[in-house]
């Protein structure tokens, strides 16, 4: 089986009802996405099982609403058929609430690192954190697409925080704060979240 088209060669790719070129800034959106879901799957693999079981089904959830996110903003049909819901933004929500209150208060920022999938899961967070800037831009030029996408995605770095603190705390290796860091979380970093 061939996994090449040559569709593509000169520079163009298919959305859900038209084509546009590969740097269109829609593509970059769902591209950063994918990149995103791609070190999540790297964050999985070294996770253990057994201690990380609810994070690893989390994040299995996770890996198949990014693709949701993906295809909403590539179907650009006059009759798009969406998939992101507002039940996964809950979802989300919630399970940042559960994981926010394992690991210690938090005082100051902290620095991306700890255990090899802590760190992982803070790649995968600053990419989501690109992918929503895009989505922003994206409704700024006045492109549709469902906006949940936009929650979807500021929540899951919200979460990707709360789960690399606990791939943290579970294995008893520190979050590193950033030394430089007033006490910014009044209430232990519970509401606030680093980076918003």
């Amino acid at each position: 089986m061939n996994i090449y088209t040559k569709t593509g060669d000169k520079g163009q790719t298919g959305l859900i009802g038209a084509r546009t070129d590969k740097d269109a800034p829609r593509v970059e959106a769902y591209g950063t996405i994918d990149e995103a879901n791609s070190f999540i799957g790297k964050a999985m693999t070294e996770l253990e099982r057994g201690r990380f079981d609810d994070l690893l089904a989390d994040l299995e959830a996770i890996q198949n609403e990014l693709f949701d996110c993906g295809g909403d903003l590539a179907d650009v049909r006059k009759t798009p058929q969406y998939k992101t819901s507002e039940e996964s933004v809950e979802r989300l929500e919630q399970r940042i609430d559960v994981l926010m209150d394992e690991p210690p208060l938090l005082e100051r920022f902290i620095l991306p690192g700890g255990t090899p999938a802590a760190a992982t899961l803070h790649i995968a967070r600053t990419i989501v954190r690109r992918a929503e800037r895009q989505t922003v831009s994206l409704a700024k030029a006045g492109e549709d697409f469902p906006p949940v996408v936009q929650r979807y995605l500021n929540r899951l770095s919200d979460y990707l925080f709360a789960a690399a603190r606990v791939a943290n705390a579970r294995l008893d290796v520190p979050d590193n704060e950033y030394v430089r860091s007033a006490k910014v979380f009044k209430d232990g970093g519970r509401s606030k979240k680093q980076g918003e």
